[in-house]
């Protein structure tokens, strides 16, 4: 690894916590720009952080930060958030992808606004942000596309199992495949990156299975880490999938036991999509 994130300006979706937070402050402690476009002005009371308090954990953490109140499934928010991020540093050198909605249930007990708010955060998130930035992205030395999202299995297991949230999912791979062919000319990598095991977050402790999974998971660092690397991979990959913990061995990071400190590898929750 012969790159940083040094100087170099990232937009984020989401991001006033968990994986998302964790990759901003992964980027700031090697004094990066970051943007921050979330919802959370004020504090919820089941969801810790919002955009203003990750914004000085950013500051703290070395870099520059500004924070944008806004969302994603808002055109006038996502080109006001690329706006404000070209006044404040000069330019945008990566998007990342982070904000997601969530739901598992099966198909006959998914309403169908949860079924559009996926949609409307999960692809057409993505595709807008990527979109709105990408005149400004296309001007940057390097630049570069992070999308978390899973690579494309269609075995039964995962195709079945909870269809309007694979196909979210799935949608922001497909986008962020596409993105990657479509503009490869311009130099944009373009790339996703998802674990093989639960990760500590809202989601995980409010809908996924409380305490327990909580505990089976591993840290947001594992994710920021791996999102680090694949950030500054000087081999030029694009339209790749990758997986957390493949980035990390990649990198020689093979024993994982600070990201779940206490739990035995076999006892952590598997992800869903990856075997």
């Amino acid at each position: 690894m012969t790159e940083t994130l040094a100087g170099r300006t990232l937009l984020i979706s989401g991001g006033s916590r968990g994986i998302g937070l964790a990759i901003a402050l992964r980027a700031a402690h090697d004094g990066a720009n970051i943007a921050l476009l979330a919802k959370t002005d004020r504090p919820h009371p089941r969801l810790a952080g919002t955009v203003r308090t990750a914004a000085a954990a950013i500051r703290e953490a070395g870099g520059s930060a500004l924070g944008i109140v806004g969302d994603v499934r808002d055109d006038e928010a996502i080109s006001a958030a690329v706006s404000e991020t070209v006044a404040a540093f000069g330019g945008i050198d990566i998007v990342v992808n982070n904000a997601s909605a969530i739901d598992l249930s099966g198909t006959l007990d998914l309403e169908p606004r949860r079924y559009d708010l996926m949609q409307d955060v999960n692809v057409r998130g993505t595709f807008m942000l990527s979109r709105a930035a990408m005149p400004v992205l296309v001007q940057a030395e390097s630049p570069r596309i992070l999308t978390l999202s899973p690579p494309l299995d269609l075995s039964p297991r995962w195709l079945g199992a909870f269809p309007g949230y694979m196909v979210a999912k799935y949608g922001m791979t497909l986008t962020t495949l596409g993105l990657a062919a479509e503009f490869a000319g311009a130099g944009v990598l373009a790339n996703c990156l998802w674990p093989r095991t639960t990760i500590r977050t809202a989601a995980v402790a409010n809908l996924l299975g409380g305490d327990e999974v909580m505990r089976r998971s591993r840290t947001p660092d594992i994710y920021a880490d791996a999102a680090y690397l694949v950030l500054t991979d000087p081999l030029g990959r694009t339209g790749q999938t990758f997986i957390v913990e493949e980035v990390l061995a990649e990198a020689g990071i093979t024993d994982l036991a600070r990201y779940s400190p206490g739990v035995a590898e076999e006892d952590l929750y598997p992800d869903a999509f990856v075997e």
